[in-house]
């Protein structure tokens, strides 16, 4: 075959980027066009959506850009935002998406690490369910409804404005939505006594790809099983979750205490593996380590800072650590009662008298983050923290941090096979891997990202394996992608089983069923056996 001269390919390709602009701009009319043929009331949903040419598009599409790595000018846009106010709104987008072959993205908060629920390289619509936030708390019985817009702060101060006592296994961010993190597990400082938030959820309404909207009963057990914990944006959206409350006593007591390499911190850390996932349940202790500045001129070291939460009083905080981990050095005036709500206003390092801030979706500072997880089953060395300080010491390490979470107490009574979410008995603790820069050119970013990934490969021979675990809603894509078009389960596997481990496989069947055309899908959605 003879090629046509190396000169004419510049014109063939604005010829193709044409055509394939004219495509995407009639699919992206004949939406809008189906749209307000088929909703129930054309100028209500005529309200809620927003064009490149709507004033309003980029500032919806950016209020949820938690992460300024895709929210660059290359980020594709979506070609449209629905902005849903009621269920109606969403039934008529997954029906016009799936007519005019256009993926959607669901978003809640936009905490998403790798921007699945906002970003597509496949033309796309985004469904933003910052108006599907209401809450509506039952103190007699210990529930709650909350949509799955809102944010785990909204969560959290709405119940607490109704009782002192009740409260919720969910995060601490309080701007991550509970659409995102209930749908890939959710953990907290509550989990050791009260599990995951996606152990106590006991009904949910889903919108099918067929645009059924479905509760427990009628979506049936293993659908409700998938989505408690096996990653958002498989099987449909999810309107709302009904929650499980659980009690918590009037006063908690926390304590932060502070150690640098000066102050024994290496012999801290390694203590506390084996300390931790052994305290009684009511008694959570995570560790969060960085460099920062020593106090000498000059001078840069690694701290520790230990936080915790106690589900009871001060005095008897101080006197369980006395005998259960005295080498940390806790004093008695360290530890300090508060309510449950304060102490996430505690953690956040905001003032304890504005819960209302919990209401403030924009109280986060945004920035270039790249995140990655592991599981911890054996106590790692000292020598090997050793070497972690070493890496920490290098340029990139500045914007770094560590925290480990222990696991034990409630995690390790519920069967692995209990939800999607498999990473119960047997571990010690989880990492969170963190660099993030508030100010960064993107290209610039890049060699973080490349250091972020020398550290979790210096942590292969200490963590978990066969496979390397990693927590589905500390999105890595770096651990696996689906093909673009339809994917086998052998590459969906290489990702799957890290996150889900033998959960993947019925995960797979439960989306084969529910889902066979793959209507719901991104780099790490869960395919049907149709696509294997």
């Amino acid at each position: 075959m003879k090629l046509p001269p190396y000169s004419t390919f510049p014109f063939l390709f604005a010829i193709l980027f044409q055509f394939s602009w004219a495509i995407t701009a009639r699919s992206h009319e004949k939406f809008l066009y189906c749209l307000s043929l088929h909703s129930n009331d054309s100028s209500s949903i005529s309200r809620v959506v927003y064009s490149e040419n709507n004033h309003s598009y980029s500032s919806i599409l950016e209020s949820s850009f938690q992460n300024l790595r895709f929210s660059t000018i290359a980020t594709p846009k979506p070609l449209v935002i629905v902005a849903p106010l009621h269920a109606s709104h969403i039934q008529t987008t997954i029906y016009c998406s799936r007519k005019h072959g256009l993926q959607i993205r669901i978003r809640s908060g936009g905490h998403d690490m790798e921007g699945l629920s906002y970003v597509s390289e496949v033309p796309f619509v985004l469904i933003d369910l910052i108006n599907l936030r209401s809450i509506d708390i039952d103190v007699d019985n210990s529930v709650a409804w909350v949509e799955a817009g809102a944010t785990i702060g909204e969560l959290y101060y709405r119940i607490a404005e109704k009782s002192r006592t009740l409260a919720f296994p969910a995060g601490t961010c309080h701007t991550v939505g509970v659409g995102g993190q209930f749908s890939g597990g959710g953990y907290g400082t509550l989990f050791r006594k009260y599990g995951l938030a996606a152990d106590n959820i006991i009904d949910a309404h889903l919108i099918d790809s067929n645009g059924r909207i479905l509760d427990r009963k009628s979506m049936g057990e293993d659908l409700f099983w998938a989505i408690r914990g096996g990653g958002g944006g498989s099987y449909g959206v999810v309107l709302a979750w009904k929650l499980k409350l659980v009690p918590v006593p009037a006063n908690v007591t926390v304590f932060t205490v502070t150690r640098t390499l000066e102050q024994n911190a290496t012999e801290l850390i390694h203590r506390s593996q084996y300390v931790a996932h052994k305290l009684p349940n009511d008694l959570f202790i995570f560790v969060s380590i960085s460099r920062v500045n020593s106090g000498q001129e000059g001078k840069e070291t690694i701290q520790a800072v230990f936080r915790s939460l106690f589900l009871g009083g001060a005095d008897k905080l101080f006197s369980l650590m006395e005998k259960r981990f005295p080498e940390l050095g806790l004093v008695k005036q360290e530890c300090i009662e508060m309510s449950w709500i304060q102490s996430h206003l505690y953690f956040s390092d905001f003032p304890l008298e504005r819960s209302e801030i919990l209401l403030d979706r924009t109280a986060f500072t945004k920035g270039f983050i790249k995140v990655k997880s592991d599981y911890v089953k054996e106590p790692i060395p000292k020598i090997a923290f050793e070497g972690l300080w070493r890496r920490f010491y290098e340029e990139e390490g500045r914007y770094a941090a560590m925290n480990l979470i222990p696991y034990g107490g409630k995690m390790d009574e519920i069967l692995e096979t209990e939800t999607p979410f498999p990473h119960r008995a047997g571990n010690l603790y989880k990492i969170m891997y963190t660099v993030a820069r508030e100010e960064e050119e993107n290209l610039e970013f890049q060699k973080y990202i490349r250091w972020i990934r020398r550290l979790y490969s210096y942590m292969t021979l200490y963590v978990s394996k066969s496979p390397r675990e990693a927590y589905i809603n500390y999105r890595d894509l770096d651990v696996g992608v689906n093909n673009k078009d339809n994917t086998s389960y052998a590459r969906a596997s290489i990702w799957g089983f890290k996150y889900f481990k033998n959960n993947f496989n019925k995960l797979v069947h439960v989306k084969t069923l529910v889902d066979p055309e793959n209507f719901f899908k991104h780099e790490q959605s869960i395919p049907p056996l149709s696509s294997w």
